[in-house]
């Protein structure tokens, strides 16, 4: 086919939403057979100016329609999908997307499909089966516990079993390719079953108690009609059981379930207990994922093939056409929006596709977000609250040890290093939480006072010593060799400064020689399968010390802990963001719910500064519902969200004053509309204004009227954009959750 034809020849057109940072469609012309065949949410590889592109078909035009003689269209390349691959929903959900959060729908929609149908590569791709060649292989898999385990389950199914099946039951690929070296099984390419499998009971629900009955009743009210719910339960208090039980009687009206978690190393505990309650296809999407195993996860939702799909945040976007339930756990964890490119918040999106579908939304947290309790003061979400751990588990108790006053050993105390050898002595673990990795945060000259500073950053570097010594920028990611001296006055004793989760290990092993040091941080789990591993070693019942990050404190069930030790929190109480004691609160009230979950009771010590701080007070004294109902009131006060809508515009070039000055000018232009109901704060430079070499400021719209600061934004926003020098860099973010 020619690249564009005479717009009079053919009246037969498609408006196609194509990747580029445009916000428009586009019209393309097709042939009267391919305008039969084509459907709105199918495939089409277009031209573009100088590229091919895979684009999406949002409408087929009417033919009476006038053409604009104007423009010479060009002609679609190829229908790549015989049907549509997004449904009409989620198109319209897209459109939403695109439209509240000021982005170009062709972007937005090519977000939503995975990497290979993006590439234009055929949907129907061949399904990976292994089966078993040899019975009897006992004696060739001896020395190695992985291919025994493989060689295990693909005798229970000399059929043969799925590839992705048997990923999801923790056999890794490269396990089973080195069985098929040793021929003891093979790989066989089949086309798809994307037939739904029937949903039976694996076990028994556990008994619930009042309040888990009451939460379940109330959901099931609405299980055929859109209601949103904020189930508000205690860490502990199984807010896992209200899901699993509502889930199945949502899987029983032949109904699919979409449920949301924060990070990839929630998603294995997670996906064994739906496994071990349920006998039903489930579909993984994360990033972790490569991208046929993704492809594959995302046909088995879109054709209801997958009963149940659990992934991270952009699975928000999956097609499923008998969608009935959306669970989002942890809500109120910052992963739900995406900080790069598209800024949307999973939470939100979920709450407006439930309406789309009239399907019950549950967003479930033991600290919800002081949005989401806004939604339920103002009738918009119902409250669902569990009270009481389940079983009989006890909260634990907060103790605040001033370290202003307390003896330390390694930035320890000394009581809380006596704690800690108690329940190593009675043979229960314990879980040190430290939000920093790396080594130090600092090196400095014990000389001159010279820290070692990121030349691109307004930070300092990282000392790191794994897997060498090395400095690093954990903002741009720059990596330097640790200098031998002084830059500045060439003295040799440089010090790391503070503590790292790698430095904290160090001293933990040499506290407590005898026992296992676990540290979870990003640089521990970097490897894939890395996180399960030392998951599944937490899980026994052996005496240890688990170090780590905020990864520790999200959701995770640890029943042997006894002992919450946070070494570290004052930084979340000094920070200029309006959000941060929010945040702070409710990553004290999580790691300490990791304590006394089992049969044990719990205790939590908290190491700080500022132990008369009114947040830590409040947390100890009361709790976290007082704190967030409190926090509502002084938001309300100055008018900060949820009682205002905001916007942030985050700018960044070279120089400063480019920022500034451009920053001004159009904010000056967005003055000169009529009855402006609108605050404008800035330009002024971030809370780290050079990052990666670059210059960084914000400016913040705030409106008390959602409808007006959209209506202002739309073309005000759209002529910034093409006004920008090319060296600059423009983001928009509508209801940021940072101000970094």
């Amino acid at each position: 086919m020619p690249n564009s034809i005479d717009s009079s020849a053919l009246l037969y057109r498609v408006r196609v939403a194509v990747p580029v940072y445009l916000f428009d469609c586009f019209d393309y012309l097709l042939s009267q057979q391919q305008y039969e065949q084509a459907e709105v949410g199918a495939r089409v590889a277009v031209s573009f100016g100088r590229q091919n592109l895979v684009g999406i078909i949002m409408q087929k035009l009417p033919l009476d329609e006038p053409l604009d003689p104007r423009f010479k269209l060009k002609n679609i390349s190829e229908l790549l999908d015989d049907r549509a691959i997004i449904d009409e929903t989620v198109l319209n959900l897209l459109k939403w997307s695109a439209q509240y959060y000021q982005f170009p729908i062709g972007e937005v929609v090519h977000s939503a499909l995975p990497t290979l149908l993006r590439q234009g590569k055929p949907y129907n791709l061949l399904a990976r089966t292994w089966k078993l060649l040899d019975m009897n292989a006992e004696s060739k898999v001896r020395r190695s516990e992985k291919q025994q385990d493989a060689y295990k389950v693909l005798k229970l199914h000399p059929v043969g079993t799925a590839e992705n099946i048997l990923n999801m039951a923790g056999i890794e690929t490269a396990t089973l390719k080195a069985l098929a070296k040793k021929e003891i099984c093979e790989c066989v390419l089949e086309p798809q079953d994307f037939s739904p499998q029937v949903v039976q009971m694996a076990q028994m629900p556990l008994s619930a108690n009042e309040e888990q009955k009451r939460a379940i009743a109330q959901v099931l009210k609405f299980k055929n009609k859109y209601q949103a719910f904020l189930l508000d339960g205690l860490t502990g208090s199984g807010k896992t059981e209200v899901y699993l039980q509502i889930m199945e009687q949502v899987l029983k009206q032949g109904k699919q379930v979409l449920v949301l978690v924060p990070e990839i190393g929630l998603t294995p505990q997670t996906i064994s207990r739906f496994q071990s309650r349920f006998h039903c296809h489930i579909a993984l999407l994360h990033s972790g994922l490569n991208d046929s195993k993704r492809l594959q996860a995302w046909q088995a939702a879109e054709t209801g093939k997958a009963s149940i799909v659990l992934g991270t945040r952009s699975a928000i976007y999956t097609p499923m056409p008998h969608l009935g339930l959306i669970i989002l756990d942890e809500e109120h964890d910052l992963s739900f929006k995406q900080q790069e490119g598209f800024r949307y918040h999973a939470r939100d999106v979920a709450l407006y596709r439930a309406h789309l579908q009239q399907c019950p939304v549950v967003l479930g947290s033991a600290t919800p977000s002081i949005d989401s309790f806004a939604l339920v003061e103002n009738g918009k979400m119902q409250s669902l609250e569990l009270n009481q751990r389940a079983g009989s588990a006890l909260m634990p108790k907060i103790h605040i040890l001033d370290l202003k006053v307390a003896q330390k050993q390694h930035g320890i105390s000394l009581l809380l290093i006596q704690e800690i050898q108690k329940r190593l002595e009675r043979k229960e673990q314990v879980l040190v939480f430290l939000n920093r990795r790396g080594y130090a945060p600092v090196l400095i000259c014990d000389s001159c006072g010279w820290q070692a500073q990121c030349p691109h950053c307004d930070a300092n570097f990282t000392v790191h010593r794994q897997p060498y010594q090395h400095l690093h920028c954990h903002h741009c990611g720059t990596i330097h060799r640790m200098p031998e001296h002084c830059p500045s006055c060439n003295h040799t004793e440089l010090k790391p400064l503070g503590m790292g989760t790698a430095k904290v290990e160090e001293h933990l092993n040499e506290l407590f020689p005898d026992h296992d040091v676990i540290r979870v941080d990003r640089d521990s789990t970097s490897r894939v399968g890395s996180w399960q591993k030392i998951y599944d070693k937490i899980q026994k019942s052996e005496p240890a010390i688990l170090l780590g990050t905020q990864m520790l404190a999200k959701g995770h069930h640890f029943p042997y802990v006894t002992l919450v030790a946070i070494l570290d929190i004052d930084s979340g109480l000094l920070s200029v963001d309006f959000r941060a004691t929010e945040r702070t609160a409710q990553l004290i009230v999580q790691v300490s719910g990791r304590a006394g979950r089992g049969e044990r009771k719990g205790d939590v010590y908290l190491q700080t500064l500022r132990p008369d701080h009114a947040l830590l007070n409040t947390l100890v004294q009361e709790n976290y519902r007082t704190f967030a109902k409190q926090t509502l009131k002084e938001r309300q006060i100055a008018m900060m969200p949820p009682f205002r809508y905001a916007a942030l515009i985050r700018c960044e070039s070279k120089q400063q004053n480019l920022n500034t000055d451009f920053l001004q000018k159009h904010a000056a232009l967005l003055r000169q509309y009529p009855d402006l109901a609108l605050d404008i704060w800035g330009p002024i430079p971030a809370p780290m204004e050079r990052k990666a070499g670059r210059y960084q400021s914000h400016m913040v719209l705030l409106s008390a009227n959602r409808a007006r600061l959209h209506y202002y934004l739309k073309d005000w926003w759209q002529n910034m954009l093409s006004d920008k020098p090319s060296t600059m860099k423009l983001t928009l973010d509508i209801d940021p959750q940072e101000l970094s």
